[in-house]
């Protein structure tokens, strides 16, 4: 399920939620990808976590 983020820069991107591996709180929000890519957003550990819910 695609899911949308907003990085640090203010870009909005669609990201596959089924490659979501680990979502962190550094106390920066990054989205760890199954294929070891970091993905840094805005939006908190909890809001990303809602959005995968939703989109499943």
């Amino acid at each position: 399920m695609l899911i949308e983020v907003t990085k640090l820069n203010d870009e909005k991107i669609t990201i596959n939620s089924d490659y979501i591996e680990v979502i962190e709180a550094t106390p920066d929000t990054v989205i760890t990808m199954t294929n070891d890519r970091k993905i840094i957003v805005k939006e908190s550990r909890q809001q990303i976590g809602n959005l995968v819910k939703l989109s499943g």
